[in-house]
């Protein structure tokens, strides 16, 4: 399964994806410049996070006008698996892969610490490892991380189960609406999420809940190619 790693001048988390696909799932990974406009290699696409374009305007809304993101944009029509991450998820968001927004902290402060997940939806690619209502360990590291989005979408997220993860009830940092820290498309190969499962590969870094976020995706494309070699 062949990875890509979208970078943007002021990614900052691009080394952290690369290392975990290689260190929990060791499958091969390129790091893919903003400029580059063809993906047709690649089964998933990874967005990550840091400060694209220096956050200028809105967080990812420069980014959202690059020849990679035309091309993420393609493969999410054609069923690829696409993960966006704090920066990542902005960008899917301003790029409409993903509905609503992220506003400023509540706080207005950058929040960095673990966080505790409840996985509310573990039919995805991305979460297919996890037990459903399972809590999970996983770092933030965000300013700009308050999902918000009008009635009518979050009924729809709701109702389509496209809310992938919520923080612990009563431990939400930054105040996004029905404390959702992820969301999927309605397709399911779109997912974006706030908090770092990259940064949750190894115990020695507190927490290797990340890790089935990885095994995940790979289980899902493993089991999608060979029922597509058996017809």
């Amino acid at each position: 399964m062949n990875f890509a790693v979208l970078v943007f001048p002021g990614s900052n988390c691009d080394i952290d994806m690369y290392k975990a696909i290689e260190d929990s799932i060791g499958q091969p990974v390129d790091y893919v410049w903003h400029t580059d406009g063809d993906l047709s290699k690649y089964d998933c696409i990874l967005v990550p996070g840091g400060f694209s374009y220096g956050d200028y305007l809105r967080c990812g809304a420069i980014a959202q006008f690059t020849n990679v993101m035309k091309a993420v944009v393609k493969a999410a029509e054609e069923g690829k698996y696409i993960l966006g991450i704090c920066n990542g998820f902005q960008v899917l968001t301003e790029a409409r892969l993903l509905p609503g927004a992220l506003l400023r902290n509540n706080g207005m402060k950058f929040r960095c610490h673990q966080t505790v997940l409840k996985v509310e939806n573990n039919t995805t690619a991305f979460t297919r490892d996890y037990a459903e209502g399972e809590l999970i360990t996983i770092p933030i590291a965000h300013g700009e991380g308050n999902y918000y989005c009008d009635e009518a979408t979050l009924k729809e997220l709701q109702e389509n189960n496209q809310i992938v993860f919520r923080y612990e009830a009563g431990n939400n940092p930054n105040g996004s609406l029905d404390d959702i820290a992820g969301i999927s498309n309605k397709a399911g190969n779109v997912v974006g999420m706030m908090p770092h499962p990259e940064r949750a590969i190894h115990e020695i870094l507190g927490s290797a809940d990340g890790k089935k976020m990885f095994t995940s995706i790979l289980s899902a494309w493993r089991e999608k190619h060979d029922a597509a070699a058996i017809r």
